[in-house]
């Protein structure tokens, strides 16, 4: 048994290594995980208190997949419900489909009884209203662009929220005792987005694929890389096709170098083989980002370092 995620996702693992001691599913372990971080008001990059879009409006995301028989639910752009890693268990399960959107998303979460909530805390105001106070003057997300990468103000309120001012996201990985994977991301997507913004969390391929014959992958960090790459697919093929998980990472990761992007770009992931070796990938190269794993034996989580590819290639790699 095992459970791999990003390091905000530590909060629910208790919940998630219970569940899995008892001879739950994997499916079961990742929503359990994922649900008190989508409910964490310290946590800007999920759920509630999530940061919200340039309109002031929280927007969710989120995945979740079997690796048993390669089943995947998901949801994207929802408002007014905490839970989406929840949501898309259940279109996963109850519906023929794959992906719900927006409102539908939301009309399927009330048919389920789940209760609205203002998904705005009043941290995440305070955050929006001191960086994007005059936001209804812009129109297109290139004006917005322009203002953060030019204004000083905005440009280091960056680094005072560090990452989760642009991208931010939590995943995870498990394996349950009947050796079956699952993997689930939930977001609440890059701050100041242009409304109905899509990044790769929802996107089976992208930011989420889970196999029970090869291994998982999941996503965080500039998603448009990851949706044009197909990230967390690519990691996983090349497995099929032969490659040790850490090249079968690496590969995909340098696989980003060929795009062009407009905004300081960034991507991380963690990935688990089909014998359950586990490994963290990033591309940032001027501070440590670590994951965080805990198996059936240990008795609580550990933290471990990603391996680093850095997007521009350097010499003799």
């Amino acid at each position: 048994m095992l459970l791999v995620a990003s390091t905000n996702a530590e909060l629910g693992f208790a919940a998630g290594m219970e569940i899995l001691h008892a001879g739950g599913s994997a499916l079961d372990a990742v929503e359990a995980v994922i649900r008190p971080v989508e409910s964490n008001p310290d946590d800007h990059s999920v759920g509630y208190s999530g940061l919200p879009n340039i309109l002031g409006q929280v927007e969710l995301d989120a995945s979740i997949m079997d690796g048993k028989t390669l089943a995947a639910g998901a949801v994207c752009a929802v408002k007014h419900y905490e839970h989406p890693i929840s949501i898309a268990r259940q279109v996963m399960e109850r519906l023929p489909h794959v992906m719900l959107a927006g409102a539908g998303a939301e009309r399927f979460a009330r048919e389920l009884g789940m209760k609205k909530k203002n998904l705005l805390s009043d941290t995440a105001r305070a955050i929006y209203e001191s960086n994007v106070s005059d936001s209804p003057r812009y129109n297109t997300m290139r004006e917005l662009v322009s203002r953060a990468t030019h204004d000083p103000e905005i440009a280091a309120s960056v680094d005072d929220y560090g990452d989760e001012k642009r991208f931010g996201t939590t995943n995870v990985i498990a394996i349950d005792r009947a050796g079956n994977f699952a993997s689930g991301v939930s977001t609440s997507g890059w701050a100041w987005k242009y409304p109905g913004r899509v990044g790769d969390s929802p996107i089976i391929g992208a930011g989420n694929y889970c196999d029970n014959r090869y291994g998982a992958c999941a996503c965080t960090g500039y998603g448009e890389m990851a949706m044009r790459a197909n990230t967390a697919h690519s990691v996983v093929l090349y497995m099929k096709c032969g490659m040790r998980l850490s090249r079968a990472a690496g590969e995909a990761m340098r696989d980003l170098r060929a795009l062009t992007v407009p905004f300081p770009p960034g991507m991380n992931l963690i990935a688990v083989d089909a014998r359950g070796k586990h490994v963290g990938f990033t591309t940032e190269t001027d501070r440590v980002v670590e994951y965080v794993y805990q198996t059936e034996t240990m008795k609580t989580p550990r933290k471990k370092k990603r391996a680093v590819v850095p997007l521009s290639p350097q010499k003799g790699k």
